[in-house]
């Protein structure tokens, strides 16, 4: 099958990106016995290999059911409007980086509504649609309120 993207140009441009998440995952829980959260290169860095292994497991595959389908069309949304150009203000770096994500965790838990069997599942989806909607306004009205014009 012929890409109409280089692997190595999405690989690039999801790169940051992909290291904010992959720092992120579990919200503080610490990493699974044995396992190197950056990648083989330590904090702040991704070898390739890693990076392409993390690439891999997010491409839609044949017999992906339609949940896992959907997921990876929510997580690269998420990658690539998480994408956007560093300003050096931190204040608003966070929060330019963290709305995407937040958005992310949304449309995650949209995929997990409508195909979740387990009650507390949909519960925990419904709360997070709640929680993240109100925080990714509160970061959109602080950057209108204080980014640089």
């Amino acid at each position: 099958m012929k890409r109409s993207i280089p692997t190595t140009l999405i690989l690039l441009a999801l790169a940051g990106p992909a290291l904010a998440q992959s720092s992120h995952q579990g919200h503080g829980a610490a990493p699974a016995a044995g396992a190197t959260p950056m990648g083989k290169m330590g904090m702040g860095m991704m070898d390739m290999e890693s990076m392409q292994a993390m690439m891999k497991t997010m491409m839609p595959a044949a017999g992906d059911a339609a949940s896992t389908k959907d997921f990876k069309a929510a997580d690269m949304k998420m990658m690539h409007d998480m994408a956007v150009p560093y300003t050096g203000n931190p204040d608003v770096d966070f929060r330019a980086k963290m709305i995407p994500h937040h958005q992310g965790a949304i449309d995650m838990a949209k995929v997990a509504l409508a195909h979740a069997k387990d009650e507390t599942t949909k519960a925990m989806a419904a709360q997070i649609i709640k929680d993240q909607e109100r925080e990714i306004a509160e970061m959109r009205e602080w950057l209108t309120k204080n980014a640089p014009k």
